[in-house]
């Protein structure tokens, strides 16, 4: 086993943990000062101050970490970080008042990262997308779900989801990949309708990868000019179906009671919320499902922020994830979209780190991570500073160590 010790600030989460991370308050960080943990390569044995350290447990290695910080590993649990081209022109458009669906008509939006995509091989884009899992990784996100959705065709989307799954095997034992199936992005411009393009593409390419044992999870986007409600029950019915877990951007340009059908599929997440209506609301803090807030998106088109204080009020368990994509949100920094949104949420301090750890690896039904407690998997994130308040307060200063081997 190992041991680290004298950590100078140990962010545990183990009142959040034991609550289910909803109804937070700031002492349900549990931080520990001087604290340590003793773990092996499949789960933590013993959390506690270093000077209550059993004697009786066999330690093989010790790391001492005084001026340090260890918290739950970050998780980023809605990415879109797989594709080709660049978007830059569409930010100018946008700030010269051009909204998301006036790009979109004019041949931009998602199905430009379409063509900027399938026109790079896979070893290309496999070799683009390592480089941006290795960033993530640097500032310290240790798990990160990856969408498909940029191919838009058979072929192209059996391309995207074996890079993904290039990327998971690389990366194995160091960054944890979560592969989510997401075809049912946008509808390509030579299918009459939604219901078409369900029927000719995602569905049998769905069925496919699904029973290859390809993906991880099945999301779309449910909104007017993309997905319907009957085209999300046609999806959600087979991954039930299938047994492959549900995920759903959800209510984000109007409330199209997404977060209830959620609800009523028991999704693992449902991501964006921006029109999300107090029925909805209520229904989410009844359920398991994460309501998973993506602030970047708001702050890249230049929308309101989501009431957030609305969920975290109504006892719904919430993330936060970067929802980094070319388009929309062209920011990887998780730690730094947490920080700023959390003032504009009016999040405490034990909401916000749930949402980046403990929220945000249920989101991906990871429920043995996102805490530092007995019995956990130990994930962690390590930061060069003496106090967790450093973390969140230097905006876009990275203070991650990688640097020590803690497995």
């Amino acid at each position: 086993m190992i041991c680290l010790k004298n950590i100078s600030q140990l962010l545990t989460l183990e009142s959040s943990f034991k609550k289910d991370g909803r109804n937070l308050l700031p002492e349900d960080l549990s931080i520990v000062d001087c604290g340590c943990v003793i773990y092996d390569k499949d789960k933590i044995h013993w959390v506690g101050k270093t000077e209550d350290l059993p004697k009786e447990l066999q330690i093989k290695k010790t790391i001492d970490l005084n001026g340090y910080c260890l918290t739950p590993e970050l998780v980023d649990s809605h990415t879109h970080l797989v594709f080709g081209g660049n978007r830059a022109n569409e930010y100018m458009m946008r700030l010269d008042g051009a909204d998301y669906q006036a790009i979109a008509q004019a041949g931009g939006g998602i199905l430009a990262s379409q063509s900027g995509t399938n026109n790079l091989s896979e070893d290309e884009l496999f070799e683009e997308s390592c480089l941006k899992v290795e960033k993530l990784y640097s500032q310290g996100v240790g798990t990160i779900e990856i969408k498909s959705g940029y191919g838009l065709a058979i072929d192209a989307e059996r391309k995207v989801t074996k890079v993904i799954n290039r990327l998971k095997d690389k990366y194995q034992g160091k960054v944890n990949i979560f592969n989510t199936f997401m075809a049912a992005h946008a509808v390509p411009k030579k299918f009459n309708s939604s219901n078409e393009y369900m029927l000719k593409v995602v569905m049998p390419l769905f069925e496919e990868l699904a029973n290859d044992k390809a993906i991880d999870a099945v999301d779309i986007f449910h909104e007017q000019g993309y997905f319907e409600e009957e085209d999300v029950k046609l999806l959600f019915d087979k991954a039930n179906e299938l047994g492959i877990s549900k995920k759903i951007h959800a209510d984000e340009f109007n409330d199209n009671n997404g977060a209830s059908i959620a609800v009523e599929y028991n999704c693992l997440s449902c991501d964006h919320l921006l029109k999300s209506s107090s029925s909805s609301i209520n229904k989410l803090s009844q359920s398991k499902t994460v309501a998973c807030l993506l602030p970047g998106t708001a702050f890249f088109l230049g929308k309101d922020q989501v009431n957030a204080k609305s969920f975290l009020d109504a006892g719904v368990k919430v993330a936060i994830a970067s929802d980094y994509n070319p388009g929309s949100c062209h920011c990887d920094n998780l730690l730094l979209l947490a920080s700023l949104a959390a003032p504009h949420y009016k999040m405490n301090s034990a909401q916000l780190w749930s949402s980046i750890t403990l929220n945000a690896a249920a989101a991906l039904g990871l429920y043995n991570q996102g805490s530092i407690t007995v019995g956990s998997k130990p994930r962690f994130t390590l930061f060069k500073t003496n106090t967790i308040s450093e973390i969140t307060y230097n905006w876009g200063n990275n203070l991650v160590d990688r640097t020590i081997e803690l497995l």
